[in-house]
Order: structure tokens, then C-alpha cells, then sequence
């Protein structure tokens, strides 16, 4: 299975990437709370889970998404205690991104005694990039959609790059939209990944108009084809704002997983960037 790291070798990503250049003549779109996805921060994390969220708190972050760790889903942290560590901070965990695994069952109750909304599958949960596969998987994400609402939890997926391979004339990421139920399968869209795979993300909010109420902020160095600071790389970061009504966002969470210096820094830098445009 390919991780985060694995990247599409498509042809044309330079560019189609050419087409979300930033413009300066963009019109200024309101963003309401950033949060960051905590794999931003995760070494950080893991060394100390409590001062790395200060640290966030202090650039003025409000919404959490965490990520599965060596240290479980919070960083050695309980459920609960995640959840107060947050509030004390007067930040809030919305979402995590968790592994289906045998593990399912006790993923959704630490997730429901941590307050949070979503629940995120982070990765293709078998592998096998065919149209077959990708169908199962579907039925697969409908019935853990119906499981999460019992639970009082949103279920969702979130893309890499892989999932925009087509087979035989599918794109296999259409796939999983076509065949997942709206109302229970919540789609997180990476918008890096996107367009690192030569695919435009606007498309994507015009033909499944509503279906991504979380979305991973993320600029892409399209040459090197890694995370960068925001305005440093493909992704017209003001342009995108604008379809936020289309896409239908309610959560909006900057990840980067490469930096010019440090995670810290990069954050700081994304944030005043998102103040100035």
C-alpha cells in the first residue's frame, strides 16, 4: 500500500498545475478558524503532545485533526485527556484520521469519548488499484458510515494521489464517490494531492457539489512534488478559497509535510499568509 510519501508519476502535472498558479487578482475570501492536521506536527507530538498544542494554540490555531501514531490515535494521550488538553487550550478536536482495522470498534468509542465530529479513514483500507477493489471498498465505507452515525460519529476518507490512477477509462477515485452514500460517507479532500496528480480540485467541487466538508489545505511543489509553504507552490490558495459554498466546507485543516525549517515555523508562516490574502 502506498503511504503519503508515494507519489502518482503522471505526465502533465506541471502543467495542469500551471492552472492554479496564485493570481494577484483574486477576490478575498472570508476563512473562519484554519486548524491543522497534527501529522503536520508529529515528531513534535510524540516528544510531547501537550507543549507542541500550545504551540499551536499560540499562532492562534483552533480546530485539531489527529493522526494515528506509534503512540495510538492521540499521542499517548487518552481520548479524554486529548480532549481536555484541547479545551484547555481553548482549541477543539473536530476530526482524526484513523486505521479500519481489527481495532474498528474501539477506534469509534475512543473517537466518540473525545468529542469529536469525523472520523477519517487516512488510507485505501486493502489494496489493489482496481476498479473491483475500489467498489468493495465502497460498500465497505457505507456500512462503517452507518455504523459511525449509531455512534453519533461522521465517517469519512481522505485521498492521496493514488486514488486518481484510471483503469480502464475510471478514474478509481470517481468510483468511491459514485458508490458511497452522501449521507453517510464524508469526503476530506487533499487538495495538494489533487492536483499533484494532474487533476483539478474545482472540477471536483462543481460535478459532486457539497460532498467535501473537510479539506487538507496543502501547497504542493509541483516540480519536486512535496508539501511547501503556502504561496510557494501550484495551488492558488485564494482561488480555491472562493468555492468553499461549492465544496460545501465546514472544517478546513493545513497539513505540510516538509518544511524550508521546522513544522513550527512553517505554521506560523501559513497562518500570517492566510491573514494577509
Amino acid at each position: 500500500m502506498k503511504t503519503r510519501r508515494n507519489f502518482l508519476k503522471t505526465a502533465g502535472t506541471v502543467a495542469i498545475g500551471s492552472m492554479f498558479l496564485p493570481s494577484f487578482v483574486s477576490a478575498r475570501a472570508k476563512i473562519k478558524n484554519p486548524g491543522i492536521q497534527l501529522y503536520t506536527v508529529r515528531t513534535e507530538m510524540l516528544a510531547d503532545a501537550r507543549g507542541t498544542l500550545k504551540k499551536l494554540a499560540d499562532l492562534g490555531i483552533k480546530q485539531i485533526e489527529s493522526a494515528r501514531s506509534a503512540k495510538g490515535n492521540y499521542y499517548g494521550l487518552s481520548a479524554k485527556e486529548m480532549k481536555q488538553a484541547c479545551k484547555d487550550l481553548g482549541m477543539t478536536l473536530r476530526s482524526g484520521h484513523v486505521a479500519v482495522d481489527a481495532k474498528w470498534q474501539q477506534t469509534m468509542e475512543e473517537a466518540a469519548e473525545s468529542g469529536q465530529e469525523y472520523i477519517i479513514c487516512s488510507s485505501m483500507p486493502s489494496s489493489g488499484q482496481t476498479i473491483d477493489n475500489y467498489r468493495r471498498v465502497a460498500e465497505t465505507f457505507n456500512r462503517y458510515g452507518e455504523e459511525c452515525r449509531k455512534t453519533g460519529l461522521k465517517f469519512g476518507y481522505h485521498n492521496h494521489d493514488y486514488e486518481f490512477e484510471k483503469v480502464d477509462g475510471h478514474v478509481l477515485f470517481d468510483l468511491l464517490m459514485d458508490n458511497t452514500d452522501p449521507k453517510l460517507v464524508h469526503m476530506e479532500l487533499d487538495l495538494g494531492w489533487v492536483i499533484a496528480s494532474g487533476n483539478d480540485p474545482f472540477d471536483y467541487f462543481k460535478r459532486y457539489k457539497g460532498r467535501f466538508p473537510l479539506w487538507h489545505l496543502k501547497d504542493m511543489n509541483l516540480q519536486k512534488k512535496e508539501s511547501t509553504e503556502f504561496g510557494k507552490g501550484g495551488l492558488d490558495i485564494s482561488k480555491t478559497l472562493q468555492h468553499q459554498g461549492e465544496s460545501g466546507l465546514k472544517y478546513l485543516f493545513i497539513e505540510q509535510e516538509e518544511y524550508a525549517n521546522n513544522p513550527i515555523e512553517s505554521m506560523k508562516y501559513n497562518m500570517d499568509y492566510l491573514e494577509r490574502i
